[in-house]
C-alpha cells in the first residue's frame, strides 16, 4: 500500500479497504505537504484552521470555536494558550458574559494568517490537481455528509 512509511510486505488485512483508515493516511499526508508549502512557518493546519476562523468570525467565544473546528475545549485551550503567547490571537472578556473570552487576530496573527493562507491556495490547488477539478465538488460534498452524519447520526 502507498504511503510514508508504507512497506509492500505488510499484510493490512480489512484496513485496505476501509474508509476510515484511508481518510486517515490522506490526513496526515495532506498536513504533511501542507507543512511542506508552509516551510518557514512553524504554524500546524490545525492552528491555521482557528487563526482562519477567527479572522472570520471576529469575537468568537471558544464554545463556538470548539464547535465550528469539532474539537473538545480540552483540546481547543492548549491550541489557543500557544497562538495567545506567539501574540497571534488575543483573548477578551465580554462585559454581557465575564465567563467567556471572545477571541480575535492580533496585527502579528492577522500577517501569519495572509501567509498561510497563500500556502493553502498553494495546497489546495495542489489537492485540486490530485482530485481533479471535475471531481472536487462531489468529493468535498462527500467529506462534508461523512463528518456531519458521523456527528449526528443518520438522518
Amino acid at each position: 500500500m502507498p504511503g510514508e512509511g508504507g512497506s509492500p510486505s505488510v499484510r493490512y488485512g480489512p484496513l485496505e479497504d476501509w474508509l476510515g483508515f484511508h481518510l486517515r493516511l490522506a490526513q496526515t499526508a495532506s498536513f504533511a505537504a501542507f507543512a511542506r508549502e508552509a516551510d518557514g512557518i512553524a504554524i500546524s493546519p490545525g492552528r491555521f484552521a482557528l487563526l482562519t476562523l477567527i479572522a472570520n468570525n471576529p469575537g468568537i467565544s471558544q464554545t463556538d470555536l470548539s464547535r465550528a473546528n469539532a474539537r473538545d475545549k480540552s483540546t481547543l485551550t492548549p491550541a489557543l494558550d500557544d497562538l495567545e503567547r506567539r501574540g497571534l490571537v488575543r483573548r477578551e472578556r465580554p462585559a454581557s458574559d465575564r465567563r467567556s473570552y471572545a477571541l480575535s487576530l492580533t496585527g502579528a496573527g492577522e500577517a501569519a494568517l495572509a501567509d498561510l493562507t497563500a500556502c493553502a491556495a498553494r495546497h489546495e490547488r495542489n489537492l485540486d490537481r490530485i482530485v481533479g477539478v471535475t471531481e472536487r465538488a462531489r468529493f468535498l460534498k462527500t467529506l462534508k455528509k461523512i463528518a456531519a452524519e458521523l456527528w449526528t447520526g443518520p438522518s
